[in-house]
């Protein structure tokens, strides 16, 4: 029997790393030249991939170099300021007591994804932590397939902060559950028609009681 699976997001939905991530974003295009954006607008632009990120400041030809410099500071630097949101160990917690599996699915590349769950504790609570590899970003659901099939599992809910998250979730035919303290607010988050938007993550246990 496959386990019934919970997908989840991880930059601003289980940790808040914009700190650290916008951080080496500004020190990566100051170092190659560039003038530093304002810190609000480069968190707007958090969830998406970084190419999409640096095409905003930089030109096509200079994306690859940025790109590179940003893997080579990021992990050196990625829990400087990155904490867990309120009651998320609880709640992994809570869920594996009671038979789910839990994943990651993130627009994070696996090889810097891991080692991030690793060193903020989400590791032992986690069934497969998912990176976007090679692959289409959210709102395409490849990431949240990928993490079911490699595990066997059925998915049941998306958790995410953005609209990506919420129509990547939808387009893999799982109810969606939306966070209010990421990218974007509750306004934003309705337009992408998740079943529920939250300002908590303990209320998903309720859901998953009915």
């Amino acid at each position: 029997m496959k386990p019934k699976t919970l997908i989840f997001d991880l930059d601003g939905t289980l940790v808040d790393s914009s700190p650290d991530i916008i951080a080496s974003f500004q020190e990566t295009l100051k170092a190659q030249g560039h003038s530093e954006p304002p810190y609000a607008e480069v968190k707007r632009l958090i969830g998406r991939p970084l190419r999409e990120m640096y095409a905003c400041y930089a030109e096509e030809e200079q994306l690859d170099s940025l790109i590179a410099a940003y893997r080579e500071h990021y992990p050196k630097h990625f829990v400087d300021n990155s904490s867990l949101y309120p009651n998320v160990l609880e709640l992994l917690e809570a869920l594996k007591m009671r038979g789910f599996a839990c994943v990651v699915a993130t627009t994070k590349a696996s090889m810097m994804a891991k080692p991030f769950c690793d060193a903020l504790g989400l590791s032992p609570f986690l069934n497969h932590v998912q990176g976007t590899d090679d692959f289409p970003a959210k709102p395409a659901p490849d990431v949240i397939f990928k993490a079911l099939e490699a595990i066997k599992g059925e998915g049941i809910w998306m958790v995410g902060d953005t609209t990506h998250d919420i129509e990547a979730g939808r387009a893999a035919g799982l109810d969606t559950y939306a966070v209010t303290w990421g990218t974007h607010d509750a306004a934003t988050l309705q337009t992408a028609q998740p079943t529920v938007v939250k300002n908590d993550l303990l209320s998903l246990l309720e859901l998953l009681k009915s």
